[in-house]
Formats: structure tokens, C-alpha cells, sequence
């Protein structure tokens, strides 16, 4: 049996559908069982149950801090060795991502998987085209960003999906690998053009301002700007074969992509 953890959150749900369409036998989880899901609470360590699962897909518990969710990782990780889980697939981020502020309980989590008994398949996650069309703001007939000429090897959210649905599907042929998954770079004047926008660039002192009064929470911001500041300086721009390999096709058009979600959000026409 599959298990797919966060399947309330847009990639968890979207790994559970993939896998729902390829008839594998897949169970829900969610930290509150909502859906009728399988109740798996990350905070509660004693009340985790893995029995019966053979292959654990382990979407990252982020949205916090990086000790509450490398104490989240270790419980699951924990659990799944002491419940007899053969393999996890765990969704972490791109190993051009080591600048960016939320890296580290990644590098963490896959430390603790390959230090572990258990077979495993890394799964780093490219930033998602959807997530990069939303950190762009629509004004008239200009989207300005903080991105300037920099470029992002983005990637569908759903493309990911996909991905770990495969592994999940064959863990055996997947154990011990750790794939790269992203798509040929974009830019922001790139998905500007797509949406028939004039591209406005702004500096990152620009942008801090506009996020330290937005009513984020409090370890959102340096999140946010290790991402503008890493794209605009050609840190997340390396590309890779891994994501193609593993669907058998070219990945999603990511520029395409992240245009649509700025037009689904209705800033833009």
C-alpha cells in the first residue's frame, strides 16, 4: 500500500490523483483526517501509525520553522522504520535551492533518509511555475517583479506530481536515487510577454518593504526574499534531464505555466 502524506495540499492532492489514476493502490493522509483520509498528525509523534504501508510518500510538512519541521520529518521518518515501511519518496527542493532560506530542513530530511535503513528516493523539487507567476504583481497594464532579468528553471506543480507518482508506483527501480526536477529556465519579462504586460522591475529593497507590511508570518519574508534575490542572481537557473526521464516526455511549459495562474487569479486579463 501507498500512503500519501499532506493530501489536503495542493501537491499532495495532486500525487494522490496521479496515483488514484494509475490504479495503484494508494491510501489518503492528512493531519486532521479530513475527507475521510487517514489521520497522521506530525505533531503528535505517539499517536503516528505507518502498519501496513510498504512505500510512504512524504510530502515536506513546511509552513514553520526549521526546528518544528525537522521534528515533524523525525517523527514520520521514525515511524516508518519502526512500522516496517519498505520505501520513502520524500519531496524536497532543488539542489540549486541551498541559498534559499527554507533549505536547510531539507538537506536535513534527506541526511536522516539516507542515514536510515530504509530505501528511499529523493525527490527535489524545482520552484513551482505557479509560485513564480503569484510572486509577480499586476498593475494595469505592467507586471512588475523583483526578478529582473534572472532566470528560473520553474516547474508545474502538477509535472511534479506526476513524478513522484512513478517512483511511488516502482520504488525498487528508484531506491537510492535523488533526481533534479526541473525545466528549461524562464523569466519574468518571459510569462510578462505571455500576458501581454509591460515587465517593471523593482530592487529587492522595493520588494522587502512591500512584504515586511504585508501580514505574513514571521519567517515568511526572508523565505520570500532569499527567492527573489536567488532567481535575480542566476542561482535557481540550472536545468536537468531528470524530470523528462521520469515522465517520458518534456516537462509542462512552465512560462505557460505561470502566466495561467496570474490570469486564474483575475489581475490579469
Amino acid at each position: 500500500m501507498i500512503l500519501v502524506t499532506g493530501s489536503t495540499g495542493k501537491l499532495g492532492h495532486a500525487i494522490l490523483t496521479h496515483l488514484v489514476d494509475r490504479g495503484a493502490p494508494v491510501v489518503a493522509s492528512s493531519r486532521s483526517g479530513a475527507g475521510g483520509s487517514r489521520p497522521l498528525d506530525f505533531d503528535r509523534p505517539d499517536s503516528i501509525s505507518l502498519v501496513g504501508v510498504d512505500t510512504l510518500v512524504l510530502v515536506s510538512a513546511g509552513e514553520a520553522e526549521d526546528d518544528v519541521v525537522i521534528a515533524r520529518h523525525e517523527s514520520v521518518i521514525a515511524a516508518a522504520e519502526r512500522d516496517g515501511v519498505s520505501h520513502v519518496v520524500y519531496t524536497s527542493l532543488v539542489g540549486e535551492g541551498d541559498h534559499l532560506a527554507f533549505a536547510l530542513a531539507h538537506r536535513w530530511t534527506e541526511r536522516r533518509l539516507q542515514r536510515s535503513a530504509l530505501s528511499w528516493t529523493i525527490m527535489r523539487n524545482g520552484l513551482y511555475a505557479e509560485l513564480f507567476g503569484s510572486l509577480m504583481q499586476w498593475s494595469g497594464s505592467q507586471l512588475t517583479s523583483a526578478f529582473g532579468e534572472g532566470a528560473l528553471a520553474a516547474v508545474s506543480r502538477d509535472d511534479l506530481a506526476e513524478a513522484a507518482a512513478v517512483v511511488a508506483e516502482s520504488p525498487p527501480a528508484h531506491s537510492g536515487q535523488t533526481y533534479e526536477l526541473v525545466g528549461p529556465p524562464i523569466t519574468a519579462h518571459q510569462v510578462a510577454a505571455l500576458v501581454g504586460a509591460v515587465p517593471v522591475d523593482i530592487t529587492l529593497q522595493v520588494r522587502r518593504k512591500q512584504l515586511d507590511v504585508a501580514g505574513l508570518k514571521p519567517f515568511q519574508p526572508a523565505m520570500l526574499m532569499s527567492i527573489h534575490t536567488a532567481v535575480r542572481h542566476g542561482f535557481l537557473a540550472r536545468t536537468s534531464g531528470d524530470l523528462a526521464r521520469l515522465l517520458g516526455r518534456e516537462p509542462s511549459d512552465a512560462a505557460a505555466v505561470a502566466a495561467e495562474s496570474i490570469r486564474a487569479s483575475g489581475v490579469a486579463s
